[in-house]
């Protein structure tokens, strides 16, 4: 080997490459090259690049007797690999040193000597180009000065995504949290970063050379598109500098938000339902007191002011279950010891008169205290027994019970109505969920009621659950810990 660099074919090889980057070539033909043009400079036999990432290395150019790496995974936490992470830029390495299988393998090709440097991007290690000798006495005046050059420029084409990473998993794509793509002239992907794996569930080797996954939108466009699997993207896509006519899209996952925008248009409809049929029926029994008050009778004007009245109450409640959903059921104050039957009879006394008529309360004595909030009982109470009272006969009982353990006290609300299947009852507390069409239709609601429950029971600690009724109907119970 030569005992000094040989500068002119060092100058002039990357001449050659500078006019390849001109002309338009980008990736592994111009990092080829490179490695061709340190190998012949500095004498060395065989020359690699390992492309680094979060997740690992690969070997993704070489030259010479080290062709055959090319492919070669590199597990980050391998010692090779570790070694290469840390310490000094540019290192002399003996072969045999090398721990694990890679080092037995370059020794029985007869390679006995590296020399490896580091490319970096502000301190961010993207690669490591290594240069092969086969003795440890093959040194050259300005080997290491070289190494470090070569390893600068390739980093550089890395900084300007010079169509490097090749393997869509470098550092500087992979910091990306949106998912990145790009894509050639005809549509088929050329780089797939993690974050794209990571949305779409499809790796890199499923999506390379391959159409793109779905669709593309114009140049400066951005188009919302719907998975197979129900999920949604919000996709960009533009022109990428260079003659390749090339196309880079990012994309990311909007199924929260496209939820969030499906909860607030059925909050709309509900809402206006919900007030609407109250409001309508109130103006309508004004109206009629107003324009018609000498011709009715008594007990005409008695029952259109108790219709106002019920209606008034519906309308108090469905504000106060709006009021209680914006602020997520949170309870005004912190858990405390109280008495539990104490707080049901209450809470019953606060029930409307017509269902107050038909709950039938069993509470025994001595029964255990429990924690939580006797406030927010009354409210977990009414929407449990307004919730019995919707889809029970009007002349069915309701009965409410408790009973307590060591650990728990519990009450239920059972009716004797139309039951719920058992694979509704998750279901059922989902916010504005109503049942089938069919059950929507016949009994209207904000489909609040059962959510705002679960909020409030969870937020002290305790949980709420529905199931069906032997014999008939729905058992709501609720369970809070033991004062």
């Amino acid at each position: 080997m030569p005992e000094r660099t040989d500068l002119t074919a060092l100058i002039a090889g990357h001449g050659r490459v500078i006019e390849m980057i001109n002309s338009g070539e980008a990736g592994l033909p111009v990092l080829a090259r490179l490695l061709q043009v340190v190998e012949s400079a500095i004498g060395a036999t065989s020359t690699a690049f390992v492309e680094f990432a979060p997740t690992g290395g690969r070997v993704i150019a070489a030259t010479g007797d080290a062709d055959w790496t090319i492919g070669r995974p590199v597990s980050p936490t391998d010692p090779a690999t570790v070694c290469l992470l840390s310490g000094p830029k540019i290192r002399d390495i003996r072969v045999d040193r090398i721990p694990g299988p890679i080092g037995a393998e370059l020794v029985d090709r007869g390679l006995g000597r590296m020399v490896a440097a580091r490319a970096e991007i502000g301190g961010l290690t993207v690669g490591s180009l290594h240069a092969f000798y086969p003795d440890d006495d093959s040194r050259a005046s300005g080997q290491h000065e070289v190494m470090a050059y070569i390893a600068s420029c390739i980093a550089h084409m890395y900084s300007d995504q010079r169509g490097l990473p090749v393997h869509g998993d470098g550092p500087v794509v992979a910091a990306l949290a949106d998912g990145l793509a790009v894509v050639d002239r005809d549509g088929h992907v050329r780089l797939w970063n993690p974050a794209a794996a990571e949305v779409t569930g499809r790796s890199v080797t499923e999506t390379l050379n391959h159409p793109l996954p779905f669709p593309l939108p114009p140049s400066g466009q951005v188009l919302d598109h719907r998975l197979p699997d129900g999920r949604w993207l919000k996709i960009t896509s533009g022109e990428l500098p260079g003659p390749g006519a090339l196309r880079v899209v990012t994309f990311r996952d909007i199924t929260v938000h496209q939820l969030r925008d499906q909860d607030r248009d059925l909050f709309v409809a509900v809402t206006s339902h919900g007030l609407r049929t109250p409001v309508t029926v109130i103006k309508g029994y004004v109206d009629t007191l107003t324009e018609h008050w000498d011709s009715l009778t008594d007990a005409d004007r008695r029952q259109a002011a108790r219709v106002i009245g019920q209606r008034a109450n519906e309308l108090a409640r469905l504000v106060d279950r709006l009021l209680t959903s914006a602020t997520e059921g949170r309870p005004s104050e912190p858990p405390v010891p109280f008495d539990l039957g104490d707080a049901l009879r209450s809470a019953v006394a606060d029930l409307p008169t017509d269902l107050r008529r038909r709950v039938v309360l069993n509470v025994p004595a001595g029964l255990p205290r429990a924690l939580g909030s006797r406030q927010s009982l009354t409210t977990v109470l009414t929407e449990l027994g307004t919730n019995a009272d919707k889809y029970s006969p009007p002349d069915a009982p309701i009965e409410i019970t408790a009973d307590g353990d060591k650990r728990t006290v519990s009450f239920r609300v059972s009716d004797r109505g139309i039951g719920i299947r058992p694979e509704h009852v998750e279901r059922a507390f989902d916010r504005f969920w109503q049942g089938e069409t069919g059950d929507r239709r016949g009994y209207p609601g904000a489909g609040l009621g059962l959510y705002l429950v679960r909020r409030i029971v969870e937020q002290q600690n305790g949980w709420v659950s529905l199931r069906p009724r032997e014999g008939g109907g729905t058992v709501a119970e609720v369970r809070l810990p033991c004062g």
